[in-house]
């Protein structure tokens, strides 16, 4: 059964558990300081809770919709200035990024679907698909 919350005292495992990340990545995030390490008492370990959970759910949406590492930092930070214009560049800018790489992406699906038409029409002679990506 996946877990979908961390318990108020669980471990890094439970907490990279919960999240779907491997504790390797959570002590990444923490080095890079976009989690925070809570402090641990003497004699025992570390225990994370939902707040921590919902920060590395947030660092990993973000990076999935292609925001950097620093990106994520500074929207963190962001957060508790209450700067939405900035909230707003980022987003716009992020967005444009996107845009740009899927039509980047649909031009290369043509180009690959025309390929692919014209191997499917000859029969002889090499493959223009494997010719196309050789470079010669």
């Amino acid at each position: 059964m996946v877990r979908n919350q961390a318990k108020n005292s669980d471990s890094i495992g439970g907490l990279a558990r919960a999240a779907g990340v491997g504790v390797e990545t959570v002590r990444y995030y923490q080095r890079r300081g976009l989690l925070p390490e809570p402090p641990r008492p003497p004699g025992e370990i570390r225990r994370y809770g939902d707040q921590d959970l919902r920060r590395l759910r947030f660092i990993r949406r973000a990076q999935a919709a292609g925001f950097t590492l620093e990106q994520i930092g500074e929207l963190l930070a962001l957060d508790r200035t209450g700067d939405r214009a900035r909230v707003r560049e980022l987003a716009t800018n992020r967005l444009a990024a996107l845009d740009e790489r899927i039509a980047e992406l649909e031009q290369s699906r043509a180009a690959l679907e025309r390929l692919r038409s014209t191997c499917a029409a000859g029969s002889k002679g090499p493959c223009p698909i494997i010719e196309a990506f050789d470079g010669s």
